[in-house]
């Protein structure tokens, strides 16, 4: 749990913020002495009428570190050799304003122009930050300590609940990359948050289920009855505990997904309550070993929490962690080829009962 939360400013002007598990740790007295340019203005959004979804352009990211030493990693504490984007010389959890934004408030004025008639397009105003786990650049989320995991949460509620009040904010996300394999540029065990501007494609269609279901059931809610038909089943159940329940999706998109609800609805993690944010911990670590066990070595991975929406349709969510990797075999990966990224059609290439069977056999 969060003992101290100290907010300084980089040289640049971005936030960031210690969560640490001791009280006594004086972060004022470690500065940024680091000379930094402006951070860039905000990203574009651009409405593609096609689909009826907004796409953010944000080329400054064109230029964000790329896979560094480590003895130059931005996410380590900072030493007198080298700089970092955190000026102390260790931490516990840290978050900041990302370096290369998706999202952020800085406009530039005049930057953002209309295409035409049938593309508008505004800025992308949000907040993006990054949640670094761990001081220790060899360490992984499955290795942290369960009052570690802890901390983290407590540091997700607080971010969730800080950025969710900002204006235009329609939906908080934090998330993880793990591994090459998905992407990451970075290998010091972080994630990230995102503050969308906009609610995004998959929201959007997981409140369209939920609001027919609720209007063909009297009001139920869609989650809680897939979660009940889940436990009663069985036979996709990962793990449980008596507060939380992972289980595979009868209809998973990747060949490994394990879907991690609370047995009561809450909208977002702030909602947790501390019998629900420790029991998490021990259950999440376990299922991220039974991933890293089924092939021997570290599974690449994206971990997203899906929170409910600020606005309209709030009421709907139903909190939960998506875990899910593209690694299928010990030695290939499943690539969004045709199908997935022309048309958005899955085709998976393991039965998630299956899958199930092999994550409870994994440890």
């Amino acid at each position: 749990m969060i003992s101290q939360r100290t907010a300084i400013r980089l040289s640049d002007g971005r936030e960031l913020i210690y969560f640490d598990e001791t009280p006594d740790a004086d972060r004022a007295k470690w500065p940024d002495t680091r000379h930094l340019p402006p951070p860039p203005p905000t990203s574009q959004l651009r409405y593609d009428p096609l689909v009826d979804e907004w796409v953010a352009v944000a080329a400054h990211r064109q230029t964000r570190t790329f896979l560094p030493p480590s003895d130059k990693c931005p996410l380590c504490p900072s030493t007198p050799e080298f700089a970092s984007e955190i000026p102390a010389p260790d931490y516990d959890v840290v978050v900041f304003e990302n370096q290369f934004p998706s999202f952020s408030d800085r406009v530039k004025p005049d930057e953002i122009t209309a295409l035409t008639d049938m593309v508008p397009v505004r800025p992308g105003i949000g907040r993006t930050e990054v949640v670094c786990f761990t001081s220790d650049h060899n360490s992984s989320f499955g290795t942290l300590p369960p009052a570690r995991v802890r901390t983290v949460l407590d540091a997700l509620a607080d971010r969730t609940t800080e950025m969710s009040a900002l204006p235009g904010i329609a939906q908080v996300f934090p998330f993880e990359n793990r591994g090459i394999e998905i992407g990451v540029t970075l290998s010091h065990p972080h994630g990230q948050i995102y503050a969308y501007p906009t609610v995004p494609p998959r929201t959007e269609a997981m409140l369209r289920a939920a609001r027919k279901h609720a209007e063909h059931t009297g009001g139920r809610n869609l989650y809680a009855d897939v979660l009940a038909a889940e436990q009663k089943a069985q036979v996709r159940v990962v793990a449980s505990n008596e507060h939380w329940t992972a289980y595979v999706p009868a209809a998973a998109r990747w060949p490994y997904e394990v879907q991690l609800a609370p047995h009561r609805q809450v909208a977002d993690i702030p909602a947790l309550s501390d019998e629900e944010r420790d029991a998490f911990a021990p259950l999440y670590l376990d299922v991220l070993r039974r991933f890293d066990a089924l092939f021997g070595k570290p599974m690449p991975y994206i971990s997203a929490w899906h929170q409910a929406v600020v606005g309209e349709g709030r009421e709907l969510g139903y909190l939960h962690l998506q875990l899910f990797s593209i690694r299928r075999a010990a030695d290939k990966l499943k690539y969004l080829a045709g199908s997935e990224s022309a048309m958005g059609a899955f085709v998976n290439d393991i039965v998630p009962e299956a899958a199930a069977q092999r994550l409870r056999e994994a440890l």
